[in-house]
């Protein structure tokens, strides 16, 4: 397994991290015992890197991967890097109610992912959205008494600005961003990536697949299961559907052409964008996993990623990533 070090001050990890969200929350049913499977493959593959946050499925999440730790036998949680989010705030029926970064939430989020983790460090933590009402500088502040206690080894950031990103560095060290990143979402490329650069921040891509759509396993007659949130995604509804699916197919001739899946392709190009980005692959299943896996036997030379670049144009894409309601929170997205 290849590796990389999240930013300057970050932990080494590999190259490619597993994204667990899928397994507890957001895209239907999911089963328990092949979850449990595809994090203990992912870990028997050499990957380091487990993401989670700790309002997928209400805390779920955290406790599926923290028994998947436990089973994985002595060493397992040492050799893992485990990067939570915090701060969503949900209500008994599934909803969003807004974010809470200050500093006596984050003590209590952090008090409640330990425990359900099963561990006395988190190796990552960040607030998954910006409290409008909270100063970066708190947040992050609180996170850094956490580092100093030994409860949190390093801070990250998610979907923040690049305004955002320098006051939060100004702050403490800062080890990465965490946003997605993909051939359909490349909005980053103007203002945050140079920022994260300039102040030696990594960056944790995750929607590399953009939720399926560049998997090269979906299709038009598809139909999503109950408490799928991808049915109110714009780029999954009606004619955006339709076109997004055609950059797909015109992706899937370039990557039969390399011999890889579009998947492999999708991965690689985002590997291909420079040594301080780690994509997450949100694989559910262990075969979804050895696919992504193949991405990092992928080399992409001038001509494929032209290629490729040829197929899915920049700004190609259909529809925005979230429903207006969840953009307005994305502090990402704000000029």
């Amino acid at each position: 397994m290849r590796s990389r070090t999240l930013g300057t001050t970050g932990p080494t990890v590999s190259a490619l991290g597993l994204g667990c969200m899928g397994m507890s929350a957001l895209y239907g049913q999911a089963d328990r015992t092949e979850s449990i499977a595809t994090i203990h493959a992912a870990l028997e593959a050499g990957v380091t890197l487990l993401d989670t946050g700790d309002f997928y499925g209400m805390g779920h999440n955290e406790l599926l991967i923290g028994e998947a730790l436990r089973e994985a036998g002595p060493g397992a949680r040492d050799d893992a890097v485990i990067s939570v989010k915090f701060g969503a705030l949900r209500d008994a029926a599934g909803g969003w109610s807004g974010y809470d970064g200050r500093p006596a939430a984050v003590k209590n989020f952090l008090a409640y992912s330990l425990q359900r983790l099963g561990t006395d460090h988190v190796d990552v933590y960040r607030l998954s959205r910006l409290d409008p009402e909270v100063p970066i500088e708190e947040t992050v502040g609180a996170i850094a008494e956490e580092v100093q206690a030994g409860r949190v080894r390093h801070i990250g950031l998610s979907e923040v600005g690049a305004e955002t990103i320098r006051r939060a560095a100004a702050t403490a060290p800062v080890c990465d961003l965490q946003i997605e990143y993909s051939l359909f979402s490349r909005g980053i490329e103007k203002e945050i990536l140079p920022a994260c650069r300039e102040l030696g921040i990594g960056v944790t891509a995750y929607g590399v697949l953009s939720r399926g759509l560049l998997s090269g396993h979906w299709t038009r007659d598809r139909e999503l299961g109950a408490g799928d949130f991808r049915g109110a995604s714009p780029r999954f509804s009606g004619e955006n559907l339709e076109r997004n699916l055609d950059l797909v197919d015109a992706l899937r001739k370039v990557a039969e052409q390399k011999g890889v899946t579009v998947a492999q392709a999708a991965i690689a190009w985002v590997l291909s964008r420079g040594e301080d980005v780690v994509p997450l692959v949100g694989a559910r299943r262990r075969d979804r996993l050895a696919e992504a896996l193949g991405a990092l036997d992928v080399t992409l030379d001038p001509a494929d990623l032209a290629a490729i670049e040829q197929a899915v144009p920049a700004d190609a894409v259909a529809g925005e990533r979230y429903p207006a309601a969840l953009m307005a929170h994305m502090d990402s997205e704000r000029g």
